[in-house]
């Protein structure tokens, strides 16, 4: 899967690609179905989702391509290359997590004890931080809203995963807010979301270092 000077091969990018956007969208998936606190990212697309009344993996879509946009405009180079790499990851990832979430609530894991819920939903949130580490290592192509907070971690804070992700989750967390104040009511929001703000980006850069520990980041 690696070459001699430590770079995947073409064949290890791509599997490291497809293990990644699994891990996140099972994460995803796990905290929606839990609804215990979702990733911010993911809990502004709910609480959207229920204030137009829209199947969950259209707002994921909506929400990515608004991402892509100003993306392009923090870069202030609309890369067109990049752009269809945030789609081509985008399309699939969203409607993946919309249909494990369904599937999850098959196995009633909704309504579990309150215990072994936020031990599964923090689970969650970690797989998330470890999908993102792969795929953002990888950088083939990237999830818009990850893209972002790349983007933000080494043109602005010099590599800090954690300072990135805090600063990148205002945009999700102004949305959320909204929300509440239209429907004065919140959905996805709770301890796993509380999780994700403090730690997401901790749990990146813990992946960083002991999830694929070959795997550095590439194309920067």
């Amino acid at each position: 899967m690696y070459q001699d000077n430590g770079k995947p091969t073409i064949l290890g990018d791509c599997t490291l690609l497809i293990i990644s956007i699994i891990i996140n969208s099972l994460g995803n998936a796990l905290t929606v179905s839990l609804n215990l606190g979702s990733a911010l990212w993911t809990a502004s697309a709910v609480n959207m989702a229920h204030l137009f009344r829209m199947n969950l993996g259209n707002i994921l879509l909506l929400e990515g391509i608004a991402i892509i946009l100003s993306n392009a405009l923090i870069l202030r180079n609309f890369d067109w290359r990049r752009m269809l790499g945030n789609v081509l990851f985008m399309v699939p990832f969203s409607y993946l997590v919309s249909g494990i979430a369904q599937m999850l609530t098959v196995f009633h894991i909704q309504h579990l004890s309150l215990v072994p819920s936020v031990i599964l939903d923090i689970i969650g949130v970690m797989m998330i931080g470890c999908g993102v580490s792969i795929y953002q290592r990888v950088n083939l192509i990237l999830h818009p809203n990850d893209d972002f907070m790349q983007i933000l971690r080494f043109k602005y804070f010099h590599g800090n995963a954690v300072i990135a992700s805090l600063v990148a989750f205002i945009v999700p967390i102004t949305i959320t807010t909204i929300c509440f104040l239209i429907q004065r009511h919140l959905w996805a929001v709770n301890i796993g979301t509380v999780v994700a703000l403090l730690f997401q980006g901790t749990f990146i850069a813990l992946s960083d270092r002991y999830v694929f520990k070959k795997l550095k980041h590439q194309r920067l």
